[in-house]
């Protein structure tokens, strides 16, 4: 990784996001992102290996480890963090786009003329909205990859024994996950931050609408006391 341009990616974001916005960036940086390079990997890195059944039936322990984990925890938050910070990504493109079409408007000669974006990370207008939908596209996004991992994994936790009779194992076998207990503590770990990146999103929504709202109120009422 080319830790000199995610660098950079970070401190876009963090100059172009509230206070809300910056909050949210570092729990999803040092309590998901670190979280999950630093430790998650490891924890699962032995699910498939050490998934043991009481049978030596052939396919039966693969049949069953698919059953009970159709989709791995960290495949799934891999791609539940890349979703979740694409949006940022998508609001420092807008500035870039405001910021170029800035100078080509400079460059065509016309510097007497005002100028399109005196400041064009200042939140108004297109910006605004690509703004407010990215945070709803994050907390949505969140909220929907709770409800997968709720899905597949009742209650977010995995049980110590899981009793497997899916053909072509020969009757009922008891199978083991490997470290459970740790496993439970690190994904009920990233449920929680999930959740506080949800609050998050929203309270920031809700504070972008209502400096909006008030901004529009005293506009009107300046131009009414004229």
């Amino acid at each position: 990784m080319n830790w000199g341009v995610f660098e950079g990616l970070l401190s876009g974001v963090n100059k172009y996001s509230t206070a809300f916005g910056r909050i949210w960036l570092s729990v999803v940086f040092i309590f998901r992102l670190l979280v999950y390079v630093v430790a998650a990997e490891r924890v699962w890195s032995d699910d498939h290996k050490d998934f043991d059944c009481n049978t030596r039936q052939p396919g039966c322990t693969n049949v069953c480890f698919d059953h009970f984990f159709p989709v791995s925890h960290i495949r799934l938050w891999a791609l539940q963090l890349i979703l979740v910070t694409c949006p940022s990504l998508l609001v420092i493109m807008h500035v870039a786009y405001r910021e170029a079409k800035e100078q080509r408007h400079r460059a065509a000669g016309r510097d007497d003329c005002r100028c399109i974006y005196p400041n064009p990370g200042k939140k108004r207008g297109g910006l605004w909205w690509t703004y407010l939908l990215s945070l709803v596209f994050k907390a949505g996004v969140d909220v929907v990859f709770l409800y997968i991992f709720y899905h597949f994994y009742r209650n977010y936790t995995l049980p110590r024994v899981v009793k497997c009779e899916l053909p072509p194992c020969p009757n009922v076998v008891d199978c083991f996950i490997s470290r459970p207990t740790e496993k439970n503590i690190f994904t009920l770990f990233m449920v929680v931050t999930a959740c506080v990146c949800v609050m998050l999103s929203l309270v920031e929504a809700a504070y972008l609408i209502s400096k909006r709202c008030r901004e529009c109120l005293l506009a009107r009422s300046g131009e009414s006391c004229r």
